[in-house]
């Protein structure tokens, strides 16, 4: 068998971090040795081969996995040809599945077979760099797809509207809420100038304004739009919008575009509004917040230390709401807390505060008070409201209710210490039965006294 120098074999084209695998299927002992040491002999391990000399052990091998290239001979004892060659396939769809047609076959000589040999090494790197490449390509492009969905659903489900211009000024995108405020669909906008699609003009002077995706290509920087600008919709009404627009780089920093992000001011201002009314308000009953009340609580703490007067702290329990709820439902359960804050605050002045403490309980405070008799009297009133049913969702609702009763500065000056007194007052009155009311006193060692 003739000698093969490894420095006239082809180099590896590719770095690899570990041999490729190859399964070399052939009869013929001496067309297998040539083979093999044409590979091994290719230098730095470049290739580990394993050798077999029939069609079923090489389905073996491919069934355990691990092989990267098959090089297939033509005669094989159980199966020949193209035959044997479309099994191999088959049981390897991974792999790269190379017929080596007639060269080294049954009666050639070595010697010639040696310098046939020498092209395997450099083409089967080539055609495994080919494959690697194009594994990683489908990845990177995989990899891409995934991230331009991601940023399309992102886009798409964002309360802000998304216009993307091309560097020409071009329109290139608008996600729903773009389509919804410029009135422009998708399919018309796209390719049409950023002027047709994105109308803006000065409120003060009824100009054009400056195009925003221009000025921020222009300058490669992000820029607010100019204040007071006006968006005309595709149908002709209009909008004033606020915010910015910035450039679109590629990979290499050169800009190709712009992204402008615009909202609705009005809708803006809708949504503050609406969010500072929640921070101050409950949200099932309208009532004051805790955090209202305590800015309430201390406006009148000065209100009756300016005039020596006294304030009252009320303590509202419904004695019955856990059978209301379990006869009625949650749902009209909490249509009935409702009814009970409308109601109570029908009972109070505009300058008292009534505030949902949790669940069934609530508190009241009661400004310019005069003596622990007049904040008797407010309660008096109070559960005279609830003498009578409520009508809530077409059902008669009794309600009934224990109150306690603090005062300023008797019992205290601690907002949440005077609802713990009047708390304590209402359990004592409660005790009483229904419909009841106790004013804590402090001079009768946190006892309640009962007043109605």
């Amino acid at each position: 068998m003739s000698h093969v120098d490894p420095e006239s074999l082809p180099k590896p084209l590719v770095a690899r971090t570990a041999p490729v695998t190859v399964l070399f299927v052939e009869a013929n002992i001496e067309v297998a040795r040539l083979v093999e040491k044409t590979l091994l002999g290719a230098g730095d391990g470049a290739f580990r081969v394993e050798w077999v000399t029939s069609l079923a052990r090489a389905l073996e091998c491919l069934a355990a996995g691990d092989i990267e290239v098959v090089l297939a001979g033509v005669n094989l004892p159980d199966c020949a040809g193209s035959e044997a060659f479309e099994k191999l396939r088959l049981a390897a769809p991974d792999a790269l599945v190379l017929p080596l047609g007639e060269t080294g076959g049954h009666g050639a000589d070595p010697a010639e077979s040696a310098i046939d040999m020498n092209w395997l090494p450099g083409a089967l790197d080539y055609v495994i760099r080919r494959k690697t490449t194009e594994a990683a390509w489908r990845a990177a492009d995989e990899a891409l797809f995934e991230e331009k969905e991601r940023a399309r659903v992102t886009l798409g489900s964002i309360g802000d509207a998304v216009l993307v211009t091309d560097v020409q000024g071009k329109v290139t995108y608008l996600n729903r809420v773009a389509e919804e405020l410029t009135g422009w669909s998708r399919s018309r906008a796209l390719g049409q100038p950023l002027p047709a699609v994105f109308n803006i003009t000065d409120k003060a002077t009824g100009e054009r304004a400056g195009n925003p995706a221009l000025h921020a290509m222009a300058e490669n920087t992000t820029v607010g739009l100019a204040a007071n600008c006006v968006l005309h919709r595709f149908d002709g009404t209009e909008a004033g919008i606020e915010d910015s627009a910035a450039p679109v780089h590629d990979r290499y920093g050169e800009v190709t575009g712009a992204v402008i992000v615009f909202r609705d001011v009005n809708q803006s201002l809708t949504m503050t509004r609406k969010m500072a009314w929640l921070a101050g308000h409950d949200s099932l009953t309208g009532l004051a917040s805790r955090a209202l009340f305590e800015e309430r609580f201390r406006q009148v703490i000065s209100l009756a230390n300016r005039h020596e007067r006294r304030a009252a702290m009320l303590f509202v329990d419904l004695d019955n709401f856990k059978q209301i709820n379990d006869a009625l439902g949650h749902g009209i359960g909490d249509h009935v807390l409702q009814a009970v804050a409308r109601n109570l605050l029908r009972g109070v002045r505009e300058t008292d505060t009534v505030c949902r403490h949790g669940g069934d309980e609530f508190v009241i405070l009661l400004a310019d008070i005069a003596d622990p008799a007049a904040a008797g009297h407010a309660v008096d009133k109070l559960l005279a409201l609830f003498a009578a049913p409520l009508p809530v969702d077409g059902h008669q609702v009794k309600v009934a209710m224990s109150i306690g009763i603090s005062m300023y500065p008797d019992d205290g000056d601690d907002m949440y210490a005077l609802i713990e007194y009047a708390d304590a007052a209402m359990y004592q009155a409660k005790a009483k039965g229904e419909n009841t009311s106790g004013l804590f006193t402090s001079s009768g060692n946190g006892k309640a006294a009962h007043i109605s």
